[in-house]
């Protein structure tokens, strides 16, 4: 009797732990998954995407799916579907093959072509491992997401835009105040508008440009040129405005490279960009500058343009240089040689203008200096907003004169010509700048055309006065 009890005794001792390993392995459940939903707009419109969190860190998960539906959809629409590896229900002490996942899905009407204004309602159901005693249910989590689908109200209300390929023009138009961006789309170019001043809170005006190596027709540019506004869920608005349009094809030109001249200027440009790393030959050496280092210099020109005042800082019709010839033209593709070999190519976008050595160089009109230091393939240069994104480039200066933030007027002494940068010799390289695109200085010279294209137009928010007409560079 005696070894019977404690046989008794020791299978219950043995037993006990078994059955506690059970009982444990069979109420091991983990917590219920934690979701986050969150979304990067604040409301469904066009494209909004949603990121999808969710974490169980004790048993994993098993499945995840994400449902849309509510009063903005006829039908309840799945967005995502997925199934995870499940922990094993009788080893517990095995990690789970997925404790968290991380999704984004997209809603809006892209996404959901029946998609209507109202209530979208997001479900995110999340499914967790069991054990072999219990199955707990899926934790469902819901997102209730407002739909907008209506843009932005947009009118032009300016007549007679007539833009030229390489050239500036503006327009004035209405936009609902539910837009946070419009203005006028160029090809890859966007051009943001401004408060008219002067006008009602839903008045606006944009001075835009055609870039000078967008080659259109009169029907492309009336189908592509267009006036746009965007509100904060992605509802645009778009309208053609153009009614004229003239193209103007670019033109060609071919520069030897010389050895001396390339000594010169990789020796200047590099001794003043420390930044840069030569490349070891002499043409290497040219062609990161006039390659690499020129588009730096013009996303640079981009990031001024950006910064412009959104007020008219000038009153008066641009002056060209006084006393100057004209070296080269706008808009010129030149092909560059090397022993009659081709070895790149690139446009110049701006004028030459020479006059005596070390000529001086007014300012082309009022404005605020925002660059005034050595820059790159320009040399000595001085940058000079005018306002709404209008801006002038002064380049291969011998001196500067003025600093970045001193206000200019209109024929002011800023430095002198030079040679510095990528010039051969001593003149001035004048360009227009609209938004950071290089545009026809012509037109800025013209007080004919900034009466027809801008006065008309903005009438007394435009505070300029009729002066008697400068002649460019060059005539007669």
């Amino acid at each position: 009797m005696f070894l019977g009890r404690k046989l008794a005794i020791a299978v219950v001792l043995a037993l006990v732990p078994m059955v506690g390993y059970l009982l444990w392995a069979g109420m091991r459940e983990g917590p219920a998954p934690a979701v986050e939903v969150t979304s990067d707009l604040p409301a469904v419109g066009q494209e909004t995407k949603l990121t999808i969190a969710v974490k169980e860190p004790v048993r994993g998960l098993t499945s995840l799916k994400v449902v849309a539906g509510g009063p903005a959809l006829k039908a309840p629409v799945t967005l995502l579907e997925q199934s995870f590896e499940a922990a094993p229900a009788h080893k517990p002490w095995v990690t789970p093959s997925t404790t968290e996942t991380t999704v984004t899905v997209v809603i809006g009407k892209r996404a959901m072509p029946e998609l209507v204004p109202g209530q979208l309602l997001v479900r995110v159901v999340a499914g967790r491992a069991g054990t072999w005693l219990r199955q707990p249910a899926p934790t469902e989590v819901e997102k209730t997401f407002e739909v907008r689908l209506q843009p932005p109200a947009l009118t032009a209300t300016s007549s007679f835009v007539h833009p030229a390929q390489g050239g500036a023009e503006a327009v004035v138009y209405e936009v609902g105040a539910s837009s946070v961006k419009d203005g006028v789309q160029v090809g890859d170019w966007f051009f943001p508008g401004s408060p008219l001043p002067g006008g009602a809170p839903s008045q606006k005006v944009v001075l835009f440009a055609v870039p000078y190596d967008l080659e259109l027709s009169e029907a492309d540019a009336k189908e592509k040129i267009k006036l746009v506004a965007v509100d904060d869920v992605g509802n645009r608005a778009e309208q053609g405005f153009v009614h004229k349009f003239f193209p103007r094809p670019m033109g060609k030109d071919t520069i030897e490279l010389k050895e001396a001249f390339m000594r010169k200027v990789t020796g200047e440009i590099y001794s003043r960009t420390p930044e840069l790393q030569q490349k070891g030959s002499l043409v290497e050496d040219y062609l990161q500058l006039n390659g690499d280092l020129r588009r730096a210099n013009n996303a640079t020109l981009k990031e001024l343009g950006a910064k412009s005042v959104p007020q008219f800082l000038w009153k008066e019709t641009f002056q060209p240089m006084q006393n100057a010839a004209v070296k080269g033209s706008f808009a010129d593709r030149r092909a560059y040689m090397v022993d009659g070999r081709q070895v790149d190519s690139q446009d110049h976008l701006g004028f030459d203008l020479a006059s005596l050595e070390r000529a001086p160089v007014q300012a082309a009109n009022a404005g605020t200096v925002v660059l005034a230091r050595y820059y790159g393939i320009f040399g000595n240069a001085v940058v000079i907003d005018h306002g709404f994104g209008l801006q002038t480039l002064y380049a291969h200066l011998s001196s500067i004169g003025v600093k970045e933030g001193d206000a200019v007027a209109r024929g002011a002494e800023i430095g002198r010509t030079g040679a510095t940068g990528l010039a051969g010799g001593d003149h001035l390289h004048f360009t227009t700048v609209l938004h950071g695109l290089p545009v026809n200085p012509i037109e800025w010279w013209d007080a004919h055309w900034i009466r027809d294209r801008l006065k008309l137009k903005l009438g007394d928010a435009l505070p300029w006065a009729e002066q008697a007409p400068v002649p460019p560079p060059g005539s007669p």
